[in-house]
């Protein structure tokens, strides 16, 4: 059955849909502004599965996108992680969950 999907997909996916029978049309994304906007696109897709199901796996899935979109924007996942370190040192992180209403 013909199936438009129009989106990016982990690496592994067309030989996925081959042993499946079916025949995949893709193409590789040269450009880096190009895969970015896909990246980009594929986070709010991952963020919205996340949300509608909070669990490992769809939490797995948003962060390989981040860790892709770092990598295109010139960052490994240790330079992200201490990065991240370093924030949640300086400015907290959200483990106390402050929801700040408004300030005067």
């Amino acid at each position: 059955m013909k199936q438009e999907h129009n989106k990016l997909v982990r690496d592994k996916i067309p030989n996925i849909i081959v042993d499946n029978g079916e025949t995949p049309i893709y193409h590789q994304l040269k450009d880096d502004n190009e895969y970015l906007e896909c990246l980009f696109d594929k986070d709010l897709e991952e963020g919205s599965e996340l949300r509608s199901v909070p669990n490992l796996e769809e939490l797995v899935d948003k962060l390989e996108v981040l860790y892709a979109i770092g990598e295109v924007l010139g960052y490994s996942k240790e330079q992200i992680e201490d990065a991240r370190k370093k924030k949640a040192t300086e400015r907290g992180s959200f483990k106390l969950r402050i929801f700040l209403e408004k300030t005067f």
